[in-house]
């Protein structure tokens, strides 16, 4: 299982980027508005071949599910659109021991560039050192080709 942050949740990058290589089976997208709009996951289906699953849940149900996910037998990509998002998936501990890929987060207000695709705003550190203070591990990377960028080094910038 592999949890991305990507504020544009399912699109090119993930699908052939990320599936492809991690051979995903299933993408999950948690997230409390889409959950509850069947004409935004019918959008966002168009992007997803025959033989990759998408679901959609909303945060809680998703934490609720991460276990089993973690222990099944298919590969998942968990999508999230933001980091405080990816934070309430982490508490409890849901996360731990399972990397927490940040990666496309743009620009916007109130926000600063760390790499080229990830801008974090404000709180987001520290709700980053929360997630890994869960016991997952948290780094950015664009495609699974790219160097890793580990917290420390977000962090630090």
């Amino acid at each position: 299982m592999l949890l991305r942050v990507d504020e544009r949740l399912i699109h090119g990058q993930v699908v052939v980027g990320w599936g492809g290589p991690l051979h995903a089976d299933r993408i999950v997208v948690a997230d409390d508005a889409i959950a509850a709009s069947p004409w935004e996951q019918e959008l966002y289906c168009l992007g997803v071949p025959p033989e990759i699953e998408a679901d959609f849940a909303t945060v809680d149900a998703a934490r609720g599910q991460l276990a089993g996910w973690r222990g099944g037998q298919r590969r998942i990509i968990v999508l999230v659109r933001d980091v405080q998002t990816a934070r309430r998936l982490a508490d409890g501990g849901g996360l731990q021991g399972e990397e927490v890929n940040l990666g496309g987060i743009h620009d916007g207000e109130g926000r600063r560039r760390v790499l080229p695709y990830l801008h974090l705003g404000p709180g987001d550190d520290d709700a980053l050192r929360a997630i890994a203070a869960t016991g997952a591990k948290v780094s950015a990377r664009d495609l699974p080709g790219s160097s890793r960028v580990g917290l420390d080094q977000l962090l630090a910038e």
